[in-house]
């Protein structure tokens, strides 16, 4: 049943956005068509809830439950776009995200992007005047990309805001590097094998690679003595050895990665060994000896 869910949904949901661009393009659609397609969204629909209510009852959560109801490729498209949005809001609360452990520094890495964003913003805000103006005699179409058009002004701003408010952080017991919103690895301290100042502009694409550059540019590489999964976009694996980033301030970042690595690979303290029962220094055999009496022919 869960199979023949999804095979309607990825069915009927590109159906139904063809529709809508039809509609919208002004192409007249028989009405039996619109209606088929309108029941089958609504079954679907319902036939999710059900499901949903029965997993439910079966003790799963509710997070559990939506990731057993739709695929994981969807939802991580639909919690990137959410983490894009709320990183807006954050970004004008001056807000960071994931900085609040305890000892935790952060070492922002978006400064050298600063002025490409800008521009990207300031270019599709002027796409947007002029498709409105040219768009001005036919209201529906002009409506559609206009709705397109603001949304992709908030998505390159949510891109710039998520690196700005989710800097790398080092805990005492991992790294956690970042990039905007779709780049999220921890690295534990124990599988960091070197740290070096490195600053590259070309970074070609090698198996069991991450390159998080930011302004094209990486200023430490990581050497990891096993590899660590950084998720791609869609939820597929991929094992890295080697971790390429950016910082700010790298210098600093290099310096507090340093003394975190020392602190981790620094020997325990030997305890001291403890002393023998004959060795222990009692009371009795603590007191001075008893001076002799002197010889008789004194």
């Amino acid at each position: 049943m869960k199979r023949v869910r999804a095979c309607l949904a990825w069915a009927l949901l590109p159906a139904e956005l063809v529709l809508v661009v039809c509609l919208v393009a002004g192409i007249r659609i028989p009405p039996p068509v619109l209606a088929a397609a309108e029941a089958a969204v609504a079954l679907l629909l319902v036939g999710h809830g059900i499901a949903w209510i029965r997993l439910r009852r079966r003790g799963l959560t509710a997070r559990e439950a939506l990731h057993r109801l739709v695929p994981e490729s969807v939802l991580r498209l639909v919690g990137h776009e959410l983490r894009l949005m709320t990183s807006l809001v954050r970004w004008v609360a001056r807000r960071p995200h994931g900085v609040g452990a305890p000892g935790a520094l952060a070492f922002p890495h978006a400064r050298d992007q600063a002025a490409l964003m800008y521009g990207f913003a300031f270019v599709c805000l002027v796409e947007t005047a002029g498709m409105s103006y040219l768009l001005a005699d036919l209201p529906v179409v002009h409506a559609v990309v206009l709705v397109l058009d603001v949304y992709t002004v908030a998505f390159v701003l949510g891109l710039h805001a998520a690196s700005v408010t989710r800097p790398h952080v080092l805990t005492e017991d991992a790294l956690r590097v970042r990039q905007a919103a779709h780049v999220d690895v921890r690295i534990p301290l124990d599988r960091i094998a070197t740290v070096r100042r490195e600053t590259l502009f070309t970074h070609e694409r090698v198996e069991g690679e991450l390159n998080l550059a930011v302004g094209s540019q990486t200023s430490l590489t990581l050497e990891l003595t096993e590899p660590v999964d950084a998720p791609r976009l869609l939820g597929a694996p991929r094992p890295v050895r080697t971790v390429r980033l950016h910082a700010d301030d790298a210098g600093a970042l290099v310096r507090e990665l340093g003394r975190a690595l020392e602190r981790t690979r620094a020997p325990e303290p030997t305890p001291a060994p403890e002393p023998k029962p004959e060795q222990v220094l009692t009371p009795e055999r603590s007191r001075p000896s008893p001076v002799p009496d002197p010889p008789a022919s004194a």
